[in-house]
């Protein structure tokens, strides 16, 4: 008799990586490829993280501390937050399945938009909960509608802001209403992976919420994107108190490696560095936005390090021609938009390179 998984877990969808450089170029025959899938930092981490992360491995036979606490210590003082508000986690997919771990009830629903990051649904459905599925509205978050399915069974909502696959954003003003309207008892979490890329005025952080005394409110943020350190694997989440001692219950021990511990403090009191990326990545998502438009795509607004673009073709088609060019992308069949692709921003030579292979690619039709 075969073991038998739990009933739910043969129907989660299994979450889709960007395909592994190394893997295109043995699959291909290809000396070099370049990878726009995953919207990581095409310029690397501070070095004074590389350098931190190095020093750390001096002492890999030694546990990391448990709390994180010298990391948590600099954010607290930064955000305005106690050290007992946060939650670090392997990244912050980690803490997004620590949300469920701790507060998701068999039968809880838990609402999402329909094309966001696909975690929070299956962490959703893992403690048997029910995602609640709102389609965007020009490409956002329709906080209207979301607020509208709210029901007694409702027991936290998310709100990617920015969002992906979109890169849109969320305003201060939509979110003042919307936070209105919404009981106490509702968990409300905003994922703000891509918060330090946003340079509109009228974005909306949760921390506004957080820090005006809304106990039902958590903050998700990542050092995967700005700061370069996705390999590493460092979040942190910011909540009441109360709410992130449930979390700290469910959570692994030692689940914030040595390196990864140490890269993070080092990189993110590295503001100079931080400030460079972001002037870089501006600088990058106007080249790429420009070059896209000039070729007849249309492409969303976005605020984050990455590019929605709708090439008017099957993204399927698309996704393989650039890869037998050596161009890693994300095709938009996985992400809800089946003619769109979702691209990095990368440095000026990487943007160039699928600017030229993509006119190749429509001009051949």
């Amino acid at each position: 008799m075969s073991v038998k998984a739990r009933s739910n877990v043969a129907d989660l969808a299994m979450y889709v990586p960007g395909k592994p450089m190394e893997e295109v170029q043995q699959e291909l025959g290809l000396t070099r490829v370049i990878k726009l899938a995953s919207n990581e930092n095409p310029w690397g981490p501070s070095p004074r993280a590389i350098d931190a992360a190095r020093k750390a491995l001096e002492q890999a036979s030694v546990y990391p501390d448990a709390n994180a606490s010298k990391l948590k210590k600099l954010i607290a003082a930064d955000l305005g937050v106690e050290i007992d508000q946060l939650v670090v986690g392997n990244g912050s997919e980690e803490v997004v399945q620590g949300i469920a771990k701790a507060y998701v009830d068999p039968g809880d629903e838990v609402i999402m938009a329909e094309q966001t990051f696909p975690r929070y649904k299956t962490v959703t459905e893992l403690m048997n909960g029910i995602a609640i599925e709102v389609p965007l509205k020009d490409y956002r978050h329709d906080l209207k509608a979301m607020a509208a399915k709210i029901s007694p069974k409702t027991k936290a909502l998310f709100i990617c802001n920015p969002n992906n696959p979109s890169g849109t954003i969320v305003s201060e003003r939509e979110l003042d209403e919307f936070m209105a309207s919404v009981p106490d008892s509702v968990l409300i979490v905003f994922d703000e992976a891509y918060f330090e890329y946003v340079s509109d005025k009228n974005y909306g952080s949760g921390l506004k919420y957080l820090q005006s005394g809304s106990q039902n409110v958590l903050v998700l943020r990542t050092f995967a994107k700005a700061y370069g350190l996705a390999g590493l694997r460092m979040g942190f989440g910011v909540g009441s108190a109360k709410l992130i001692d449930y979390m700290n219950r469910v959570r692994d021990p030692f689940n914030g490696n040595l390196a990864a511990q140490e890269a993070a403090a080092a990189a993110w009191q590295d503001k100079e560095y931080l400030q460079d990326i972001l002037s870089k990545n501006a600088a990058g998502k106007l080249q790429l936005k420009s070059g896209l438009e000039q070729l007849g795509c249309t492409v969303i607004d976005s605020q984050a390090n990455f590019l929605l673009t709708d090439l008017a073709q099957p993204s399927q088609g698309i996704f393989e021609a650039l890869l037998r060019k050596g161009i890693i992308v994300r095709p938009g069949h996985l992400l809800g938009y089946p003619t769109f692709q979702r691209i990095t921003v990368g440095t000026p030579e990487q943007n160039t390179e699928v600017l030229t292979a993509l006119k190749e690619i429509l001009q051949a039709g």
